[in-house]
């Protein structure tokens, strides 16, 4: 995974710096150098293409919230504003975090930290189920992963099939009537999850079989 290059938007350069020095200690990480206006801000974007930006809501140029609106990466708003109406439009705006103004900069960097989970669990080639989708949100909160409540009907039917059994992902798409690549692309995405147990055997040909069990 390449590093995640972050813009801070703060016109009070004291606070700017805390935050770029915040965000540059972490690893994976890249800070660029941070805008105090609106303007500057817009350069950047265009400039860097950062993943990240990190945008106060009173700039001396313009309104942070509609920046983070416009600039269409991800955002966490960092404010001292604490009035519900500014809260809402930033959320509405499609900003991932607020964090109100002051803040111990270990806050910052617990935010990081899970929003780089979340980039890698969004990162992956393959269709998300919903028990990724549910997973990411749940590591962007902050909240416990716990096993999804609306796991896919097909993953449902495939560790039914499995039952107590040991199978392959051939004899899963025989049983449950799907091909054989649909099986192992279900199969592969519940043991990335702990959902079931992969083991290797050999048959009588001497090439190896990925077999499969239930109840991880």
């Amino acid at each position: 995974m390449t590093d995640i290059r972050v813009l801070v938007v703060d016109d009070d350069f004291r606070v700017a710096g805390l935050h770029r020095d915040a965000v540059a200690a972490r690893p994976g990480f890249v800070a660029l150098e941070p805008a105090r206006t609106v303007g500057e801000a817009r350069v950047a974007l265009a400039a860097h293409r950062p993943d990240l930006l990190l945008a106060d809501v009173y700039l001396p140029d313009g309104d942070g919230v509609e920046l983070v609106r416009s600039a269409g990466i991800d955002a966490f708003v960092l404010s001292a504003a604490t009035d519900a109406e500014t809260v809402r439009r930033a959320f509405t705006a499609g900003a991932l975090a607020y964090l109100v103004k002051p803040f111990d900069t270990r806050v910052l960097a617990e935010r990081l930290d899970r929003y780089a989970r979340y980039r890698n669990l969004l990162s992956s080639a393959r269709p998300l189920s919903q028990d990724d989708i549910d997973r990411a949100a749940s590591v962007l909160r902050g909240e416990r992963e716990g096993p999804s409540l609306a796991r896919s009907a097909t993953e449902q039917t495939v560790l039914a099939a499995l039952g107590g059994d040991e199978a392959s992902a051939s004899e899963v798409a025989e049983r449950i009537g799907v091909s054989r690549a649909t099986a192992q692309r279900h199969l592969t995405a519940l043991a990335e999850r702990g959902l079931v147990q992969v083991s290797l055997r050999y048959g009588s040909t001497g090439r190896p079989e990925h077999r499969f069990r239930a109840g991880a």
